[in-house]
C-alpha cells in the first residue's frame, strides 16, 4: 500500500469526531477517581486503587477489542469497546449513589474498557495510511481527543454541582458524562465506520498481491514478517517503549489530584492541572507524529525517554502552593508521553503483517495497560510512605529505561543492514 487511499479521509474523519467524544469520557473519569476512593474508602494509601483497577479492566479489553477487531474489523472492536465503557461509567454513578465499594471496584473494572479503545482507535489511522505517513496517521487520531479531554476536566464543577441536584454524590457527576460520551462515541463508530478501515486494507492487499504487486509494507531489517511470528525483536522495542511511558505517566497523574487538594487546593484547580497534563498528552501529537516520518520511531522515543526525566524532576522539584509550576511538570509529563506512545505505535506497526495485526496490537496494547495498572496501584503506596516527589522522582528514574533498550535495538538494525 504505497499509494495514498481514498477512503483514509472519511475513516479519519470519522476517528476524529468518536475520539472528540471518548476524550471526554477519558478525562472526567480520570480527573477525579481517586478523589472518589479516597472519599469513599478514607484511605490515601488506597487512591490508587481507581486508576489499578481501570487500567486492570483496560488491559481485557484492549485484548477483547483486538481480537474482536483481527475477526470482525475495526468497527465491531471499536464500538464494543466504548459501549462497555459506558456501562461501567453507569456502575461507577450507581456506586457512588448507594456507597457500595465491592461495586465501585466492579465498576472501574469495566469503565476502563474506554481507555482501552481510546487507544485503540489509533491502530485504526493507521491501517489505511502509507508508511511515509503513519506516523501523521497515528497522531491525528490521538489529536482528537484533545478537545474533550480538556472539557470533560473542566466540567467537573458543573457535573457536581449537577450530581448533587439529582442526589447523588458530587464526586460521580464526571462518571455521568464519561457514560454519555462513550455512548455517542460508540453510535458514531457504528454508524459511520464505513469502510472498516483494517478489513479494507486487507482487501487492497490481496488484490494487489494477485495483480503482481507489493501489497504488504517492508518490515524494518533483521526483522522479516511472518503470520506465525508477528512478535519480533522491532514490537518488542516499541512495546516496552509504550510500557515505561504508560507507567510512569498513569504513576504521577494518578496521585496529582491527592497531591493538589492536600496543600489546599480546590476541585477545580485539579481540574485545571489535569486539563493542561491531557493537553499535553494529545495536543502535541502531530509534533509527534511529523517527527517519527522525518527522523524516524527510535530518535522520537529516545526523546520520550528525556521529557519523561525532566518531567519528573519539574514535579519533584514544584512549590506545593504553585499550580502552575505542578502544571508545567504534568504537561510535560503528557507531553512525553504522547512521543513515546506515537513512536511505540509506529514500531509495532510497522513491524506486523496485516493477517495478524489487530490481535498483536491488541495483545501489546494488554502489556502497556498493565503496566499502567501497576503504576497507579503503587502509587498511592509510595505516596502515603514517602511523599510526591519521591514518586515524582522515581518515575524520572524509569524513564530511562527507554535509553538502553533502545540503543541496542538500533544496533541490531545497523548490523543487519551491514550484512
Amino acid at each position: 500500500m504505497t499509494e495514498p487511499i481514498p477512503e483514509q479521509r472519511r475513516v479519519l474523519t470519522v476517528l476524529v469526531a468518536a475520539q472528540i467524544l471518548s476524550g471526554a469520557g477519558l478525562a472526567a473519569g480520570v480527573t477525579v477517581g481517586a478523589l472518589l476512593a479516597q472519599d469513599m474508602l478514607g484511605s490515601t494509601s488506597l487512591a490508587g486503587v481507581p486508576s489499578a483497577l481501570f487500567t486492570i479492566g483496560s488491559a481485557a479489553a484492549a485484548v477483547a477489542v483486538g481480537r474482536i477487531s483481527q475477526r470482525a474489523g475495526r468497527r465491531g472492536g471499536l464500538t464494543f469497546g466504548y459501549t462497555t465503557g459506558a456501562i461501567g461509567s453507569a456502575g461507577v454513578v450507581a456506586a457512588a449513589a448507594l456507597d457500595t465499594a465491592v461495586l465501585l471496584f466492579a465498576a472501574l473494572f469495566v469503565y476502563g474498557a474506554g481507555t482501552a479503545t481510546s487507544l485503540q482507535a489509533r491502530y485504526a489511522g493507521a491501517d489505511l495510511a502509507a508508511p511515509a505517513r503513519r506516523g501523521r496517521a497515528v497522531s491525528t487520531v490521538l489529536v482528537a481527543t484533545t478537545l474533550g479531554a480538556v472539557v470533560g476536566p473542566n466540567l467537573t464543577t458543573v457535573m457536581g454541582d449537577a450530581a448533587e441536584s439529582w442526589g447523588i454524590p458530587r464526586l460521580s457527576g464526571p462518571f455521568v458524562l464519561s457514560g454519555v460520551a462513550y455512548g455517542l462515541a460508540a453510535v458514531v463508530l457504528w454508524v459511520l465506520l464505513r469502510p472498516d478501515p483494517l478489513l479494507l486494507a486487507r482487501s487492497r492487499a490481496a488484490a494487489e498481491t494477485l495483480s503482481g504487486t507489493v501489497g504488504e509494507d517492508p518490515a524494518p531489517a533483521g526483522d522479516p514478517p511472518a503470520p506465525g511470528r508477528p512478535w519480533t525483536p522491532a514490537v518488542t522495542a516499541g512495546v516496552v517503549v509504550m510500557i515505561v511511558t504508560q507507567l510512569v505517566m498513569v504513576a504521577v497523574m494518578t496521585m496529582t489530584p491527592i497531591h493538589v487538594r492536600d496543600h489546599g487546593h480546590d476541585v477545580g484547580a485539579t481540574g485545571v492541572v489535569i486539563a493542561i497534563h491531557v493537553a499535553a498528552m494529545f495536543l502535541p501529537s502531530p509534533i509527534a507524529g511529523m517527527l517519527v516520518d522525518r527522523v524516524g520511531p527510535y530518535r522520537v522515543a529516545a526523546a520520550a525517554g528525556l521529557v519523561l526525566l525532566a518531567s519528573g524532576v519539574s514535579a519533584a522539584l514544584a512549590p506545593p502552593h504553585s499550580v502552575a509550576a505542578l502544571a508545567f511538570a504534568l504537561g510535560l509529563l503528557g507531553f512525553g508521553w504522547s512521543l513515546g506512545l506515537v513512536s511505540g505505535t509506529a514500531l509495532v506497526t510497522d513491524a506486523v503483517p496485516l493477517e495478524s495485526r489487530a490481535a498483536t496490537q491488541g495483545t501489546a496494547d494488554l502489556f502497556v495497560a498493565l503496566a499502567g495498572a501497576g503504576g497507579g496501584l503503587g502509587s498511592g503506596l509510595v505516596v502515603a510512605a514517602a511523599g510526591f516527589p519521591a514518586l515524582a522522582l522515581t518515575g524520572a528514574a524509569v524513564s530511562l529505561v527507554i535509553l538502553p533498550v533502545l540503543a541496542r535495538r538500533s544496533a541490531h538494525v545497523a548490523q543487519s543492514a551491514v550484512h
